[in-house]
């Protein structure tokens, strides 16, 4: 072990406990970290603006569109005949995925916290899918470009639905009297 590793371990051990074991540095350096981390959450809480009624963040509202367009392409997709690997689908393979993302379009409409945190398992879901079609299977520019894009997209999106997420989940504020 090194010279400093050492000095290190010692300093840690001379702030723990009165009796210089060790063990009761860490838990009070991690309950100071934690009291640090809180502070910054409560600051980051209340930086927050809470909606006004009727009030929907424009993220949400963009992915409100989208799926209520992936929702009305697969019945269009059923309707006009489409093939998935040489045979038609069933109509419950197509009216379950349809349905979810038309129950999700109307739940990020009306800024429900369900309906965007429903969307953001879906685009976790395509993000590592993605990442993993971009390492195992990509084999042209195009695809590699391509795969990029979706990541960039759906990163993008899943990054700025976190705050608009924590601004729906919000309690309205009560005036100070």
């Amino acid at each position: 072990m090194s010279d400093e590793k050492v000095k290190r371990k010692q300093r840690g051990r001379g702030r723990g406990s009165a009796g210089g074991a060790g063990g009761g540095g860490g838990a009070e350096r991690m309950a100071r970290g934690y009291a640090r981390a809180e502070e910054r959450n409560q600051a980051a809480r209340e930086a927050l603006e809470p909606l006004a009624e009727g009030e929907r963040p424009t993220v949400v509202t963009v992915g409100a569109i989208v799926a209520a367009l992936i929702a009305l392409s697969i019945v269009a997709g059923y309707l006009a005949g489409v093939e998935v690997n040489g045979e038609k689908p069933k109509l419950p393979q197509v009216l379950a995925p349809a349905l979810i993302m038309g129950i999700m379009a109307w739940g990020m409409w009306h800024a429900r916290y369900w309906a965007v945190l429903g969307f953001q398992l879906i685009l976790v879901f395509l993000l590592f899918s993605a990442f993993f079609g971009l390492v195992v299977g990509a084999s042209s520019i195009g695809q590699i470009a391509g795969t990029l894009a979706v990541l960039v997209v759906a990163g993008t999106f899943f990054y700025f639905m976190v705050k608009a997420m924590a601004r729906i989940q919000m309690p309205t504020r009560e005036p100070r009297e």
